[in-house]
């Protein structure tokens, strides 16, 4: 039984790091479900957030084992519950003059935003869990969905749980 898993990793900003990353789940046969690349507060430190299904917790510890062992990675933890997870999402829909403010309500109840209206449409952007976008996307689709992107996953730690302070 597959479970899905997020990982934070710090990562040396270098060429082919994210190949080498990615290459290791795929060899392992697992699916990246989401994968979210930035810089840090640090220089020359980049955050991976990768949310991938994972056979079981022999499999998850092996996976992080391997990451350990690549020369780039510096730390790697696995964000469970205690853990904000965030995605955005920026999507276009139909809203002529007669239906741009029951998008703009429905938007509203989200607590999104327009960023650009036109005459016959609106795009929204959104941020929330992965359930909280499901469920505006799902309430935007009667008015006409024309364009969608989504981000993948990112994620800290709650509190003092941080995976910065003992990077090598």
């Amino acid at each position: 039984m597959t479970a899905t898993h997020t990982l934070s990793i710090l990562v040396a900003d270098h060429p082919g790091v994210l190949t080498r990353i990615a290459a290791l789940f795929s060899r392992r046969g697992f699916n990246i479900q989401s994968l979210a690349v930035g810089p840090t507060e640090r220089e020359g430190v980049s955050r991976m957030t990768v949310v991938a299904q994972v056979a079981d917790d022999a499999a998850l510890e092996q996976i992080v084992k391997q990451l350990n062992k690549l020369i780039e990675v510096r730390k790697v933890l696995e964000l469970g519950t205690q853990a904000v997870h965030r995605e955005m999402v920026l999507v276009k829909v139909h809203a002529d003059v007669h239906t741009r403010s029951q998008v703009i309500d429905v938007v509203s109840l989200f607590r999104g935003k327009a960023v650009d209206v036109s005459s016959e449409t609106i795009t929204i952007e959104a941020t929330g869990s992965d359930d909280k976008l499901a469920a505006l996307l799902e309430m935007l689709r009667p008015h006409g969905i024309i364009e969608l992107v989504q981000s993948g996953q990112v994620a800290l730690g709650r509190g003092t749980k941080t995976l910065t302070e003992k990077a090598k």
